[in-house]
């Protein structure tokens, strides 16, 4: 799922072409991925659009009759455009936007049809899509520390909370607590306050250079190859493969659709994280250790 680097980045694209430009055309590939009816779409048509805001994931474009059209990605969006004139290469392309200096395409990889789209009048049905999370780029220390400590919750799960934090999602929440040496399964009232300044810290750092990183990537052009995996990433992704901290293999819990990647040396002090249903299935044989799983592998040569 694209995150606050990335839909950043996608949002400065946007700015250089759509500011002052007019929407001439919608067309809907799949109607399942309008969410709402009032407004109806068609009345963005002939609409020129006046300024664009990121909303956690969302990216919200605001139109000079004061409507918004809300888009959120999800897992498998993209957005791809299309100059005049030339040939789009966008696939599964789910909704198309056709302004008079160019074409933007909303395309959806796969058979689950999460992308959304949502027409709202004004800035009231705006902020109903805005979860509440703080902007960790500008809030304070204190501030940061006031919704961590909020409930207590794993790091992991308190971190990627839309009402807690804004635009933090499973890759770079992976990424800030490995840059932060801490467990991903800390619970957040259990940490000192150096501990959560280090984490204030690294949040900011981490998502910083990313966002840096992607923009110099894009330069003047449009964001192409948008992903959760990248190959400069410390542990997310990277499963099996040796941190470049320290070289101790990273390891992964699985759960639902997502997963926890982390460093064992540089995270938990050398202790392996349970994997609910694996750890469950080996149970005494499950290794607790990185010198046990190390010398279990080289048993099994």
């Amino acid at each position: 799922m694209p995150e606050l680097p990335d839909v950043t980045v996608y949002l400065e694209a946007l700015e250089r072409r759509l500011i002052g430009r007019v929407l001439e055309k919608i067309r809907l590939l799949d109607l399942f991925v309008l969410r709402t009816a009032l407004p109806p779409i068609d009345s963005l048509e002939s609409r020129r659009v006046e300024r664009l805001r990121r909303l956690g994931k969302r990216i919200a474009l605001g139109f000079d009759d004061g409507r918004w059209l809300v888009i959120h990605l999800m897992i498998a969006g993209r957005l791809q455009w299309t100059p005049p004139g030339e040939k789009s290469r966008a696939k599964n392309v789910i909704a198309e936007f056709r302004f008079e200096n160019g074409t933007l395409a909303l395309t959806e990889a796969g058979t689950k049809r999460r992308a959304s789209l949502h027409v709202v009048a004004d800035e009231a049905g705006l902020e109903a899509h805005d979860r509440g999370g703080i902007d960790v780029l500008t809030c304070s220390p204190e501030e940061f520390r006031g919704r961590l400590m909020r409930e207590n919750h794993t790091l992991k799960r308190a971190l990627t909370d839309p009402q807690l934090f804004s635009g933090i999602g499973n890759s770079y929440s992976d990424e800030i607590l490995h840059a932060a040496k801490l467990s991903p399964v800390t619970l957040t009232q259990k940490l000192s306050p150096e501990e959560i300044a280090r984490l204030h810290r690294s949040t900011r750092e981490v998502l910083m250079a990313w966002t840096d990183r992607l923009r110099r990537e894009a330069g003047e052009g449009f964001p192409e190859k948008v992903t959760a995996f990248r190959p400069e990433m410390a542990v997310h992704g990277k499963f099996g493969k040796p941190c470049p901290v320290c070289g101790t293999t990273v390891q992964r819990i699985v759960y639902a659709e997502n997963e926890v990647n982390y460093c064992p040396r540089c995270q938990t002090g050398g202790r392996l994280l349970a994997d609910r249903s694996l750890s469950r299935l080996l149970k005494q044989d499950w290794p607790r250790t990185v010198e046990e799983a190390e010398a279990a592998k080289q048993a099994r040569r």
